[in-house]
């Protein structure tokens, strides 16, 4: 198995799209990359402890290889935008890939390689030591099949859904 800590925006949307698909075992939505230890979302969101919203995702590279995983990554976020995602704005939004060695840095760096294509030289998606991951609390895991009718999650997580699930068919488990 392979964990990846990946964060693209909300957390929201990337734990939708990745609880999706084949081979993948867990995903934990949560917090990496700052300051604080045991962050709480109320501290997160103010900004202050420069942690970014994040997904912890697990999977089976016998499965799903994880340069598809990485590839989803660049298709469901914008990685040129700095500190922001759609309306959403501040560092805890930021695009970063926070890798566990050195395999996965290099790992991670191909996929921003990768994503030049189609995103050009304007990625600001940071490379990152993992230093620690904090699971968000409960009410922020699986989101989305919670609230489906959160006008968040029908506005801004399905039409990226819909995106990777034209891409990605073949990787997305049947609905």
């Amino acid at each position: 198995m392979t964990t990846y800590v990946l964060a693209g925006g909300c957390f929201w949307c990337l734990d939708a799209i990745y609880r999706q698909l084949q081979g993948v075992t867990e995903v934990v939505s949560g917090y990496s990359g700052g300051y604080t230890d045991e962050p709480t979302y109320q501290q997160v969101t103010s900004g202050d402890t420069r942690h970014a919203e994040a997904v912890q995702v697990t999977f089976d590279e016998a499965v799903i290889p994880k340069e598809v995983v990485l590839n989803l990554f660049f298709l469901i976020h914008n990685p040129t935008t700095l500190n922001q995602q759609g309306a959403d704005e501040g560092t805890q939004y930021r695009s970063v890939m926070l890798h566990a060695d050195k395999t996965q840095e290099a790992d991670f760096e191909a996929a921003r390689q990768r994503a030049k294509s189609r995103w050009g030289n304007n990625i600001v998606t940071e490379l990152t030591p993992l230093d620690a991951f904090y699971p968000a609390e409960d009410e922020h895991q699986d989101y989305f099949t919670k609230h489906p009718g959160n006008g968040y999650c029908s506005i801004v997580i399905t039409p990226k859904i819909i995106k990777a699930r034209a891409k990605y068919a073949q990787w997305f488990k049947e609905v």
